[in-house]
């Protein structure tokens, strides 16, 4: 899957976007950004609050319990507000 980074998100990791292979066990985006957790102290970082980290699939806005496959595009990014 295509696994895309923006924002603060990005700048904490260091990379704009990467593939990822949906492992057994993986099936929601909350069990992907666990994952992403044990990766290394970048990723733990990036996503050390749930509440400060927005996630769309296939552009549409979804909850950490969404489902997630291996053809899907995850986005991550900080919430964003408007004025």
């Amino acid at each position: 899957m295509k696994v895309l980074y923006f924002a603060s998100v990005r700048e904490t990791i260091g990379i704009p976007e990467e593939e990822i292979e949906l492992l057994d066990g993986m099936s929601t985006v909350r069990e992907l950004m666990t994952w992403l957790k044990q990766k290394d102290g970048t990723y733990e970082r990036a996503f050390a609050e749930d509440a400060l980290v927005r996630v769309a699939v296939n552009q549409e806005y979804v909850t950490l319990q969404h489902p997630i496959s291996k053809d899907d595009e995850i986005a991550f990014f900080p919430p964003v507000t408007g004025g």
